[in-house]
């Protein structure tokens, strides 16, 4: 017989469920499903829950009693075991025969305990009697050992934690570029490594818990600035009980269909973790111009700082009537704008090499909130601007993210773009550095964890918004699927715009030589770059290709736009 738990996962620190450690279960409840209506409420009688009308078996009513069912089964199992309180959060998925179950813990065996006591009810449920098998299972949970509790750090320091779907491993760098001009010794953690005072201490993915652990563990560190990515959220916690300030850049369509989550408002739901925990007297940086961001306002506790490219936006208004701060735009400089003061100008936005001279939409938006955290955490006003004027899109400042090169008169650029507004937003500043007359060449390809329908629609906008496109695999990034099926994704969501002589190449970088063997000069070549980062950079080294200076890339863009004035 299949068990009824199907996944017991510990989460060490706050998470989608409850702003502190908790257990995760994930419970098939076929048995309660297809249990006689008699034995259901015989179920309902001896967890207590009264007055139980469970439908038939199979039915949506029976659904809803199931649920209703499983939180008292486990406030039972509880407190017949000796804890008398306990909060129980239960969600359905988009199976309706599976169901997600948290509780928060104290002790940390016991609480696996009594998870999988919970998982041995409901298989006992058919077979044996039920009212013996609740009282088994709270016995063994009051015999079991309390084990550890929870490890929860409480920071020492300051801390920034930056989440969002796009741009929060470029914000999170400029945050900690900023910081580091003050003076401070900064430590970060992102989907590339553990950073200690710009030295990379250790490379791998530390956008979870165990990042920010490892960057708080260390004796000199006096600013930490952790990524925090939607899987460590979800499959982890938050390792930390609370930040300073928190950021969160955006929420759109990524990662979907993995750890019960299938709806971008339900992304968003676990993104609003980070901003839950931000402190009182601390600041949560919020997309304005987002409005699952935005509304996150709505569960903070923290003062309200958005970012909006629009001065005018309601979204600013709302938030400075109630006494909160905003950073924008305005006639090109970014601005910070307080309660009842003029605005006050940092810098301009031809001066951020980050945002090419103001063209790149999510670039001035990771601008404004770098330039937002920066100032909520207490670095000066001066400190800031010059971060912000010194930050480069180049490898040494901002590795795998809008990294601009020039082989002979042509300009490559790579960058990860994994996801649909990720693509867009390449193919916005390959539209911004192009000559007039000449062609955009974009080296595509996708990871295999997506839903087929994103990764097609990654093959129907790259075919689209390009005048010669390839398909580079990524081969280390498969993730379950072959390399054909992932070909025959990506080449169906091409033909949907009516392109349908495009070439794959097996590597990334194999992808992005073909297309610069072929590419005029003033053309521009794009690569996603997800795997083969540091073999991209040694093969356009090889190439005499050469890093673009921010002089270098102004020109490009003053090209680009017919006109050889300074852009303004």
């Amino acid at each position: 017989m299949t068990s009824s738990l199907v996944e017991l996962r510990v989460l060490e620190g706050p998470n989608l469920y409850f702003p502190r450690a908790a257990i995760k279960l994930t419970l098939d409840i076929s048995g309660i499903a297809a249990a006689s209506e008699e034995t259901a409420v015989r179920f309902a009688r001896r967890i207590g829950l009264k007055n139980a009308r469970p439908g038939a078996p199979e039915t949506g009513f029976r659904q809803r009693f199931a649920v209703r069912a499983v939180a008292r089964l486990v406030r039972a199992v509880a407190a017949e075991s000796g804890t008398s309180r306990l909060a129980v959060r239960v969600r359905p998925t988009n199976d309706p025969h599976e169901i997600i179950v948290a509780f928060p813990w104290r002790h940390r065996q016991r609480a696996q305990e009594m998870g999988r006591a919970v998982g041995e009810v409901l298989d006992a449920l058919l077979s044996t009697d039920i009212e013996t098998a609740v009282s088994d299972a709270a016995a063994r949970v009051a015999a079991s050992e309390p084990g550890e509790r929870p490890r929860t750090i409480t920071p020492r320091i300051p801390v920034v934690a930056v989440t969002g779907t796009n741009g929060k491993t470029t914000t999170s760098r400029m945050i900690a570029h900023i910081a580091r001009h003050e003076g401070r010794l900064v430590g970060w953690s992102n989907t590339d490594g553990i950073y200690i005072d710009g030295e990379l201490v250790e490379a791998g993915d530390y956008s979870g818990p165990s990042g920010a652990g490892r960057v708080l563990a260390h004796p000199e560190v006096q600013l930490a600035v952790t990524e925090t990515a939607r899987g460590g959220i979800l499959l982890k916690g938050i390792g930390l009980t609370r930040n300073d300030v928190s950021v969160v850049t955006n929420v759109s369509a990524d990662h979907l269909g993995l750890q019960g989550i299938d709806t971008v408002d339900q992304l968003a739901e676990v993104k609003a973790v980070v901003p839950r925990i931000t402190r009182k007297s601390g600041w949560a940086v919020l997309n304005a111009d987002d409005p699952r961001v935005f509304a996150m306002r709505g569960i903070i506790q923290a003062q309200p700082w958005v970012f909006s490219r629009d001065p005018d936006s309601p979204a600013i208004r709302e938030v400075l009537g109630h006494g909160g701060r905003a950073t924008t735009v305005i006639d090109g400089w970014v601005c910070v704008l307080r309660p009842d003061h003029d605005p006050e100008p940092l810098v301009e936005l031809v001066d951020v090499p980050m945002t090419l001279a103001g063209l790149s939409r999510f670039n001035v938006e990771n601008t404004l909130a770098a330039a937002s955290a920066s100032l909520a955490i207490g670095i000066g006003k001066e400190t800031v601007v010059e971060g912000l004027r010194t930050f480069l899109p180049d490898a040494e400042h901002n590795p795998g993210r809008m990294n601009f090169f020039s082989i002979g008169e042509v300009s490559v650029v790579m960058d990860l773009a994994h996801n649909e507004a990720g693509l867009e937003a390449l193919i916005e500043i390959m539209n911004g550095v192009r000559r007039p007359g000449a062609r955009l060449l974009l080296a595509l390809g996708a990871v295999g964890d997506r839903h087929d329908d994103m990764i097609g629609r990654l093959g129907e906008i790259g075919a689209r918004d390009s005048d010669v496109m390839v398909i580079a695999h990524k081969a280390r990034y498969l993730r379950g699927r072959d390399v054909e099926a992932l070909d025959e994704v990506l080449r169906a969501g091409a033909e949907r715009v009516g392109v349908t002589d495009i070439t794959s190449y097996p590597t990334e970088v194999a992808g992005m030589a073909a297309l610069v063997a072929q590419a005029r000069p003033g053309d521009v070549v794009a690569l996603m770059c997800h795997a083969e980062r540091e073999e991209a950079y040694a093969w356009i080294a090889e190439q005499g290709g050469t890093p673009d200076s921010h002089e270098t890339l102004r020109a490009k863009v003053r090209l680009a736009a017919g006109s050889a004035s300074p852009v303004v």
